[in-house]
């Protein structure tokens, strides 16, 4: 259902357009591009933000980002586990404590947390290449006047 990928996809590692660090679509915007300055510090905190409380009480998680993310991509992909059932499982579970009405209600969330999830997944997904040396090169160069 959810497999982890293994390893990242090989990407040739070439300077982006300008000098400057490039994150691509679905990079989350509290993290600073790869190679910009304090960006594997802004990549740990939210990476701590997705995981559970309590991974932040292991110094490890926090001196290792890439064993961080990848704690992270398995933490979303139960989400993602969790939102699957809840939706197989909602009109037959709930149908005898609460009206179709609330039940299409709790079927909406579901969707809805899906949906949220299918972007974090991308996000951390992306956070985690990142970590083991991916890097991403813009494909369009800005126009200027």
């Amino acid at each position: 259902m959810f497999a982890p990928r293994s390893e990242p996809a090989p990407v040739p590692r070439s300077i982006p357009i300008g000098g400057a660090p490039v994150a691509p679509p679905g990079w989350p915007s509290q993290v600073r591009p790869p190679d910009s300055p304090e960006w594997e510090r802004t990549a740990t905190n939210w990476l701590l933000d997705i995981c559970p409380p309590e991974y932040r009480d292991y110094p490890g998680l926090r001196r290792h980002p890439a064993i961080l993310a990848r704690f992270a991509v398995l933490h979303v992909e139960a989400g993602q586990a969790a939102v699957q059932r809840g939706l197989s499982e909602v009109r037959g579970l709930l149908r005898d404590i609460a009206s179709h009405a609330e039940v299409a209600a709790a079927v909406d969330v579901w969707q809805s947390e899906g949906a949220r999830l299918i972007a974090t997944r991308r996000a951390v997904g992306l956070v985690e290449d990142a970590l083991r040396g991916q890097r991403y090169a813009a494909r369009m160069a800005a126009r200027t006047a």
